[in-house]
């Protein structure tokens, strides 16, 4: 059976078609109508990168679920080469299926510059990783092996006297293995990491709305990279709902390392909806 790590690394192996346009590995998993997000972010955001000829690191991006992706059908990223500064690169990808728009993102790179060093720290309050008990949410026990990344579920923290939350979900994630010391290798994994669970910490901690009850597709996505950090050692993926109101939901989240460097803040925005009897037996019975 093929390693998992190296089933992930093959989403980022690309046919060259020309005129910067990458067609990516898009296999049928079996989980679902819909291409996992997070892929379609990372894979994106790696043919941007092939286009990248100067000593740049991603600083940023920011990106759009325009339709949803259909599992078993290649996705073509177009790269358009939007800027090449001194000091900093821009890029813009569109991933089509069919000929048809999914997906946008915008992304841009930066050259090494010394400046201040300021960061909001880590989160007192939370164990170390290897204190916390493998704890993986939608995934039985039996298939844990199979999953290329780790994930060790802390849950939300205590509601204070208002009800509100400082963190809606907390993860302790990394992939599985060591990896090459390639830091856009590392970047495109933890953008991959960073859509699992989105979604679920952008909902309202309302108990009379349990999941089954909610319908939620992520809208847009962005994340800012602050300083070097690997997909391959432990992170703390720790998110906070900000806001629930016309059916949309927003969260904000930060990835610190073990050691409490600031590496990764992400920010998204998901539809959210609230099913009625007759849309939740719909779903059940697989028409939603």
């Amino acid at each position: 059976m093929t390693d998992p790590v190296d089933r992930l690394l093959e989403l980022f192996t690309f046919d060259e078609l020309g005129d910067d346009v990458y067609r990516a590995v898009n296999v049928d998993r079996g989980h679902g109508t819909r291409v996992f997000g997070g892929q379609v972010a990372a894979q994106a955001l790696a043919a941007a990168t092939r286009t990248i000829t100067v000593p740049h690191h991603l600083h940023s991006l920011h990106a759009y679920f325009l339709r949803p992706g259909r599992p078993g059908i290649p996705i073509d990223y177009d790269v358009e080469e939007t800027r090449d500064g001194r000091s900093f690169t821009t890029r813009r990808v569109l991933g089509r299926q069919d000929g048809e728009v999914i997906f946008e993102m915008s992304c841009s790179f930066h050259g090494d510059e010394d400046g201040v060093d300021y960061q909001l720290p880590r989160a007192t309050d939370v164990p170390p990783a290897e204190d916390t008990p493998a704890r993986m949410l939608w995934i039985p026990d039996e298939e844990r092996e199979r999953i290329p990344f780790e994930l060790r579920e802390l849950g939300p923290s205590d509601a204070d006297d208002t009800g509100w939350h400082r963190s809606t979900r907390r993860v302790w994630m990394r992939i599985r293995r060591r990896l090459p010391d390639d830091p856009l290798l590392h970047a495109c994994l933890i953008t991959f990491l960073s859509d699992m669970g989105a979604v679920m910490a952008a909902m309202a901690p309302v108990p009379e709305h349990r999941h089954e009850q909610m319908m939620a597709a992520s809208l847009d996505h962005a994340l800012w990279f602050h300083r070097p950090i690997r997909a391959d050692e432990w992170m703390l993926y720790d998110l906070h709902a900000v806001s629930n109101h016309g059916a949309r939901g927003l969260t904000r989240g930060t990835m610190h390392t073990e050691d409490g460097v600031l590496g990764v803040s992400v920010a998204q925005e998901a539809l959210i909806r609230v099913l009625n009897d007759r849309q939740q037996k719909n779903r059940s019975d697989g028409n939603l």
